[in-house]
């Protein structure tokens, strides 16, 4: 995946399937997520882990729920590029390696 295309570009959830789609390999990064015991969302401790194109939104992968309550971002680091998902639920990044 090119910088270039996400970093001046607003995400959108259309952005986002984009991303999926023209990813070779795909990572995530779960951050935080809503637990039923503390009634909260509440940050997590998961490595990040590869996933398939067609677990990568979902349960598996980063979960969204639709609607305009998933807010998008660009991020990036030395080997990746990625979107950080966030919502009610929670949030996570999906990552994908530069070229």
């Amino acid at each position: 995946m090119k910088t270039n295309e996400l970093k001046n570009k607003k995400i959108t959830l259309a952005t986002f399937k984009s991303f999926i789609k023209k990813s070779p390999k795909l990572y995530v990064e779960h951050r935080s997520s809503f637990d039923g015991m503390t009634d909260c969302v509440q940050r997590v401790d998961r490595p990040i882990q590869e996933v398939s194109k067609e677990k990568a939104i979902g349960m598996d992968g980063v979960y969204l729920v639709g609607g305009s309550c998933d807010r998008f971002n660009y991020v990036e680091n030395d080997k990746f590029v990625g979107i950080e998902a966030y919502n009610c639920c929670g949030s996570a990044i999906l990552w994908a390696p530069k070229n």
